[in-house]
């Protein structure tokens, strides 16, 4: 998959979070939760998105690193809403299988630009 892709995948999914938080914000209840979620879940794209800048190969390398830690992140922040029944299991299963498509890419990428160094 092209870095272009790549970023595509994660605006798209960055996205789904945004509209995600915009239906739980109302909920004082779990506002830390869906603040978390809006946070890691949208970062993935700003790390991604910056790695096509970057000053080197290191820079890149740790700037998709960053992406990937908050793809496990944002797993956890989506399980936790899911189990505490925050988060329909429909819309929890599509965001899970967004996020999971996204650590996948980003692990192969690591490792292709880790081997190409």
């Amino acid at each position: 998959m092209s870095n272009n892709q790549l970023v595509d995948l994660s605006k798209s999914f960055a996205v789904d979070v945004v509209n995600t938080y915009s239906m739980l914000r109302d909920e004082r209840r779990i506002a830390v939760l869906a603040n978390q979620l809006l946070r890691c879940g949208t970062s993935i794209g700003a790390n991604i998105h910056e790695a096509n800048y970057a000053s080197s190969r290191a820079d890149f390398i740790n700037k998709l690193q960053i992406a990937l830690k908050e793809c496990y992140e944002t797993d956890y922040w989506l399980s936790l809403l899911k189990d505490t029944n925050n988060l329909s299991q429909d819309a929890y299963d599509t965001l899970f299988k967004q996020c999971s498509k996204l650590r996948k890419l980003l692990i192969a990428s690591i490792t292709t630009a880790k081997a190409n160094s």
